[in-house]
């Protein structure tokens, strides 16, 4: 294990890193969002996650400007085939998620497949970790981020739309962009809430 004062600065700066990472909502996302080597940095981030058997149980599906219109009536379909009775004005409402933040992806889960041995909850776990990886690559990269989800994700007009196989769920969407107004501020739970020592 490394030590000395690089360890020291490399601690302090992953310290900061993960403690000034917040979550920014869609529509408090601006442009520009990524250019292209930004974007495959923060891509690439999620290969570093934990993968037993190197299954790369997830993977990410980007929606560009020209698929939104697509994406807002699947929003909306989804909306209305939960409520037949939704209003025009909830109707706008769930088309407009769509057109929020510079850089949209949906984040997708493989359940099961060939390999028996790893079950749901370690992929899940995997995914969240590459999840992770990406929220704080564009915190370092200098943009906001938050995951978003709903349900719409669990319709089949969604699952139709991203051709989603059996065993896949789509877990949430990814935004990213540039932090537009002021940041919110979270007070973060302390070990004390959630750590304990195994007493046999």
């Amino acid at each position: 294990m490394s030590s000395g004062p690089d360890a020291t600065l490399a601690g302090e700066w992953a310290a900061a890193l993960i403690h000034g990472r917040r979550t920014v909502l869609p529509a408090g996302l601006a442009e520009p969002g990524p250019d292209a080597e930004q974007l495959r940095a923060i891509l690439l981030a999620a290969s570093a996650a934990p993968d037993h058997h190197d299954l790369v149980p997830w993977r990410f599906v980007i929606i560009p400007a020209a698929a939104r219109p697509a994406l807002a009536q699947a929003f909306e379909a989804a909306l209305r085939e939960r409520d037949p009775a939704a209003t025009p004005e909830q109707c706008a409402k769930a088309r407009d998620k769509a057109f929020r933040s510079p850089l949209l992806l949906l984040a997708i889960a493989r359940l099961r497949d060939e390999d028996a041995e790893i079950p749901p909850h370690q992929r899940l776990v995997s995914a969240g970790c590459a999840l992770q990886n990406m929220l704080l690559m564009a915190t370092a990269l200098g943009f906001g981020s938050a995951l978003t989800s709903g349900k719409a994700l669990h319709s089949r007009v969604f699952r139709e739309l991203f051709a989603l196989q059996a065993d896949e769920e789509a877990l949430c969407f990814v935004s990213v962009g540039t932090i537009e107004g002021p940041r919110r501020k979270r007070v973060r739970a302390t070990p004390e809430r959630y750590v304990s020592e195994f007493k046999p």
